[in-house]
């Protein structure tokens, strides 16, 4: 079976203040998202993950624990962990955490956490 991590940004410590984020963006419609990727991986037949971390080290532990968990095919990394500037630092100590905790999966990047299966597909040979 194949199996997909979809990881994000815990919607409620999103700064929904930084001008690099779509103007109304708010952790409901984040979630919702969320809600519609979890869906549409399971609608495709894979296992399906979520982990959402906090934007600090703690996130980073509990993004390596998940890590150790399951070997994933493809690990999708969220828009919020990558757009905003000023999370630049952050997002490379991600994909160094996924590279080191899963250095067979393939690593593929979202627009939005609604298209994040589309995202994984790409590189699992799904569509």
């Amino acid at each position: 079976m194949t199996r997909v991590l979809f990881v994000g940004q815990t919607p409620e410590t999103v700064d929904f203040t930084d001008p690099s984020l779509p103007p109304g963006f708010n952790a409901e419609k984040i979630q919702a998202g969320i809600d519609i990727a979890g869906t549409t991986m399971t609608e495709r037949g894979w296992a399906g993950d979520i982990c959402m971390i906090a934007p600090d080290d703690s996130g980073i532990a509990v993004l390596a624990a998940q890590l150790v968990e399951t070997d994933y095919d493809c690990v999708v990394i969220g828009g919020g962990l990558r757009i905003p500037p000023k999370g630049l630092l952050f997002f490379e100590r991600v994909v160094n955490a996924i590279h080191q905790g899963a250095p067979k999966a393939a690593i593929a990047f979202n627009n939005r956490p609604q298209d994040t299966a589309e995202a994984a597909a790409r590189w699992i040979g799904a569509d």
